[in-house]
């Protein structure tokens, strides 16, 4: 009978690595980064944010009417910040390798069922499903892989993992393009759905092979871990990323409308304002993911959020095609960057939280995502334009700067293990 050598003990210099015993490291390594992605690809590319593409598709079809589809995406958004609040709760190494496979798995099969729906009210209630597995996926997997990186020295890997977003968006959008003129209503998510169903599976086998250290029982280690989350170093880190949600939703949701307003008929980025955004995205994991580690966390998001603002603040200053084209290179290019570079900082501040941490800052994100459109509606109200709208945008930005100002760049107790 075989036996596991302890980790740390025996003639192997290094660590294990924690992944089918006889499988070369540097495989492991990329299959644990591609397992996460992967897993990210199919929540957020084609479980939520297929959605954008199809959305007008749908709306032709009659399948529901265009204040119909708001409704069904805000149900989407407040079910992505009821499943990152029950991450919070899901935490525990147990608890995560329990949770994650379920949430995919629910994901996927929400997808599935979204082909089969014939009503709007089913939909309704399947987006919200959808989202709060979303929720959980999109905090449990990053969060895990951060931890199974960081104990063999590698978390500055860890924003690759973001890579699996911008994939997804250029997949749902091709698969909406490419199926446009074949299918009609629900089942334009026939294309999604074939597609998820796979990867999830695969993602979740990976994920379940990572060795997790157990959850420390006793000693200063446990008490680390439950401690309370806001204190004078994070509490500065968690205000600047509520800018960060309340920053990014109004370009990547208007966008398109925007466009509208401010383009010619027929331009090309009427519709291809989204395409540009989503191949910015596959930039913004490994650029930002590398500044981070080259020029510290901290110091990369300021640039991140500066530069974010920019982008958001182009069709302000600069109306027409120079405005939006900026806009969609400079928040695809960024947005992401913000998300994987808050996540490790987070872990420098406090690195025995773990998933908690992570979990609590996605909630924080989520509920600031349902503030944007909610203001953005109110302005529409009053009159204003949609592009008016991206001042909110651009405020909570500079908002983020101030705060990761002030934001320390390392915990007082040194760095994380």
């Amino acid at each position: 009978m075989r036996t596991r050598t302890p980790a740390g003990s025996g003639p192997s210099s290094g660590p294990s690595s924690g992944i089918r015993p006889g499988l070369d490291p540097g495989a492991s390594v990329l299959i644990a980064v591609l397992a996460a992605a992967v897993a990210l690809t199919v929540v957020h590319g084609l479980g939520r944010f297929a959605y954008t593409p199809l959305l007008p598709l749908l709306v032709k079809d009659g399948f529901f009417s265009l204040p119909d589809a708001a409704s069904v995406a805000t149900w989407n958004y407040v079910g992505y910040l009821l499943g990152a609040m029950l991450a919070i709760r899901l935490h525990s190494p147990l608890q995560v390798r329990r949770a994650l496979p379920v949430a995919l798995a629910v994901n996927a099969l929400c997808t599935l069922a979204q082909a089969l729906s014939a009503d709007a009210g089913l939909f309704t209630v399947l987006r919200l499903i959808n989202g709060v597995a979303n929720g959980v996926v999109f905090v449990q997997a990053p969060a895990l892989v951060l931890e199974w990186l960081a104990v063999r020295g590698l978390a500055r890997l860890s924003g690759l993992i973001y890579l699996g977003v911008g994939c997804g968006l250029l997949l749902s959008s091709g698969l909406a393009a490419a199926s446009a003129e074949l299918l009609h209503g629900a089942q334009r998510w026939w294309p999604m759905a074939l597609a998820a169903l796979p990867l999830a599976g695969w993602s979740a086998w990976r994920l379940l092979a990572l060795e997790t250290p157990a959850a420390p029982a006793h000693g200063a280690s446990a008490s680390a871990s439950h401690a309370r989350l806001l204190d004078r170093a994070s509490l500065p880190l968690f205000l600047a990323y509520a800018g960060a949600g309340l920053g990014y939703i109004l370009p990547t949701t208007f966008l398109p409308v925007v466009a509208r307003e401010q383009l010619p008929e027929a331009h090309w980025l009427r519709s291809g304002a989204w395409i540009v955004l989503a191949l910015g995205s596959l930039v913004a994991a490994w650029l930002w993911n590398r500044l981070g580690s080259r020029f510290g966390d901290r110091n990369a998001l300021l640039v991140n959020y500066a530069v974010q603002g920019l982008g958001v603040a182009a069709p302000l200053l600069w109306p027409g095609v120079g405005g939006v084209l900026a806009c969609a290179v400079l928040v695809g290019s960024t947005y992401l960057g913000t998300v994987l570079l808050t996540q490790r900082h987070a872990r420098t501040l406090q690195p025995h939280q773990g998933a908690r941490f992570s979990a609590a800052l996605i909630a924080l994100y989520g509920a600031a995502q349902l503030v944007g459109p909610w203001l953005a509606k109110l302005w529409l109200a009053r009159g204003g334009s949609m592009t008016d709208t991206y001042w909110l945008g651009v405020g909570a930005l500079l908002w983020g700067v101030a705060w990761t100002l002030v934001t320390p760049s390392r915990s007082h107790g040194g760095s994380p293990p």
